[in-house]
């Protein structure tokens, strides 16, 4: 076993996938499946589950890993401490919604190469459940997701609080008027998005559990729906002053336990952050107020 085998196996833990690890890690595939099996052999245990649509981490697979992230950690740490320098280098994977991605994803990657120009940023979107999920099982670094969250093995920084609010077509005075149209026309994110869950928590308690849904993947394309008067959707309200203040719709506040939303940052408490993405914590922690 050797470094290159235990990235070989972080990999494919990664993209669920020989095929993918091996074209990551420009290498064929043969070579990472020998390389797994090999692990396997030596540990005595199987690292991972195979089916024809993904491959997942065994239970000894996970306890690997976190021995696998450890050693990296150790090894970067030794580079610093023995190279000529303290210059911190690597890569990260962060994950946010796809809302706070386009508000303050370019600020992020533009603050971090000032401040730290030899580490790699890649960043993914996706619904809450899916960042928690790549969180545990180790296939990104950190992720920006909405609290409350309650698992034991993630840490969580508080980053920012924001107001959550109902976005409608110009046409409408006020919620009165919108909710005395007949049907109910919404535009949402796909099932399991945050903002998806707040619209339909604040119509059942008007007493609307039906609606109609135009889903949309962008949040572009929902505020053109809005704007054509198809229907009404809940955003960020930051978002939409920041990008969309010309456009000709209107927005209303939702009540208190809907309408303010808390972003955290998670990252697991039994992996040692790398150099890299403590720097990135770091850079959290020091810059909440500009979030």
């Amino acid at each position: 076993m050797n470094t290159n085998d235990l990235k070989l196996f972080e990999a494919v833990a990664y993209h669920g996938s020989f095929t993918k690890a091996a074209e990551a890690m420009f290498t064929v595939q043969s070579n990472v499946t020998a390389r797994i099996k090999n692990l396997e052999e030596e540990f005595g245990a199987s690292l991972f589950i195979r089916s024809n649509r993904k491959v997942e981490l065994t239970t000894a697979g996970e306890t690997l890993m976190v021995y696998s992230k450890k050693l990296n950690h150790l090894i970067d740490e030794a580079k610093r401490s023995i190279g000529k320098n303290d210059v911190i280098k690597g890569q990260i994977k962060i994950g946010s919604l796809e809302t706070m991605m386009t508000i303050k994803g370019p600020e992020l990657i533009n603050y971090l190469a000032l401040k730290f120009p030899y580490v790699d940023l890649e960043l993914k979107s996706d619904m809450r459940a899916g960042l928690i999920n790549d969180v545990v099982n180790y296939k990104l670094d950190a992720a920006f997701v909405p609290a409350p969250l309650d698992i034991p093995e993630l840490n969580q920084l508080k980053i920012k609080e924001e107001q959550i609010v109902i976005v409608a077509p110009s046409s409408f005075k006020n919620l009165d008027d919108l909710l005395k149209k007949s049907p109910q026309k919404a535009i949402v994110f796909d099932q399991g998005c945050v903002f998806r869950a707040r619209l339909e928590s604040w119509l059942v308690s008007k007493g609307i559990s039906q609606y109609h849904k135009t889903v949309m993947n962008s949040i572009e394309g929902v505020i053109n729906f809005i704007e054509s008067g198809i229907g009404f959707s809940v955003l960020p309200q930051d978002i939409v002053t920041k990008f969309y203040g010309n456009r000709n719709i209107k927005t209303f506040p939702l009540p208190p336990e809907l309408g303010l939303m808390t972003t955290i940052l998670i990252f697991r408490k039994d992996v040692p952050p790398s150099p890299a993405l403590e720097a990135f914590i770091n850079l959290c922690e020091n810059q909440l107020d500009n979030f």
